[in-house]
């Protein structure tokens, strides 16, 4: 398997959830561009938003306003208006810092933590300043990576007058963690679901006599699948190209996977799915009939399974608690 395929399965062994924080600055806002927003993730899922436009932070699915009471939504609005001032500054400092004196200029922010089902959590921080790489906080050594002279001058700053390593542990384990848990039994009927994929498999002539295969899986969720053709059993992954996993605009995503072949050698061709839903691979030979069977899983609320069912520059580190 490639890397990106062990990943894959590694994901459908150990299902993954995150939470994810997106801090955006603009220098110049426009007409459905605020000059500061915040979304929040948990999983694919938009779980609050504030803007500066807003000035409140807004809670997305039903399942949030349902679970977390005005106090809640009083402190995110807080917190994400005390920042506003600091990313004004920001903007500010880095223009100085660069030697900028106008036009578009853009802080991106991006920061979280990683829920496995046996337990293990893991965590990132990284920002960027005009859409490249400003300061990373690496997780291993517990240290700031700065990507040029100016993150440099912003992480001796933050080494000497702000900066506490422990705040990452601290964050990781007493924020981001439990508001994940908590986010994930709120929305369980949404974010812990498992829907099967179904399985298309169709030919077209390509040039040379040689003929493409594609195999489009589409319906499934969550997004972490594998996709791979088989010829008489041997996995063609390295022979195969795809555009990745994408949307379908219901809730559950799609993605195909093709290959080219020589129709003239005798062989048989089949594309083979894993997916979490599943109890067993779903295998669909490349002939005249395409005839999708499968056997899944689905989430249940009541815990049983049903079986055969169709800142960049002087931020403070971690925005969401007091530092």
């Amino acid at each position: 398997l490639s890397p990106i395929g062990a990943l894959l399965r590694a994901g459908i062994a150990s299902r993954l959830h995150s939470r994810r924080v997106l801090d955006t600055v603009v220098s110049e806002p426009g007409p459905g561009l605020p000059w500061y927003s915040r979304v929040v993730y948990v999983d694919d899922q938009v779980i609050y938003v504030y803007t500066s436009g807003m000035q409140r932070a807004e809670p997305r699915p039903v399942w949030m306003a349902q679970n977390e009471g005005p106090e809640f939504w009083d402190e995110r609005t807080w917190w994400a208006q005390r920042h506003q001032k600091w990313f004004k500054a920001s903007l500010n400092t880095l223009g100085q810092l660069y030697n900028q004196s106008e036009g578009f200029h853009i802080i991106q922010m991006k920061y979280g933590c990683d829920l496995r089902e046996d337990n293990t959590t893991w965590g990132f921080y990284q920002d960027s300043y005009d859409g490249r790489d400003f300061l990373t906080f690496d997780t291993e050594s517990m240290t700031l990576g700065a990507a040029d002279i100016g993150a440099q001058i912003t992480k001796r700053r933050w080494d000497a007058e702000v900066f506490d390593n422990q705040q990452w542990k601290r964050y990781l384990e007493e924020r981001c963690i439990p508001w994940l848990r908590s986010s994930l039994e709120y929305g369980k009927e949404t974010l812990q679901r498992k829907v099967r994929p179904t399985a298309r498999v169709s030919d077209r002539s390509s040039h040379d006599g040689l003929t493409t295969l594609s195999c489009k899986v589409s319906g499934f969720y969550p997004q972490d699948i594998t996709v791979t053709w088989l010829r008489n059993g041997e996995n063609r992954q390295q022979e195969t190209y795809s555009e990745g996993i994408l949307p379908s605009g219901d809730g559950t995503y799609q993605t195909w996977v093709a290959m080219e072949i020589d129709p003239k050698i005798k062989a048989h061709y089949s594309c083979h799915v894993e997916h979490e839903s599943l109890l067993e691979p779903l295998s669909i030979s490349w002939g005249k009939e395409f005839v999708c069977v499968s056997v899944f899983l689905s989430y249940d609320p009541a815990g049983s399974q049903k079986h055969g069912s169709t800142g960049p520059s002087f931020l403070p580190m971690w925005p969401e608690r007091d530092v």
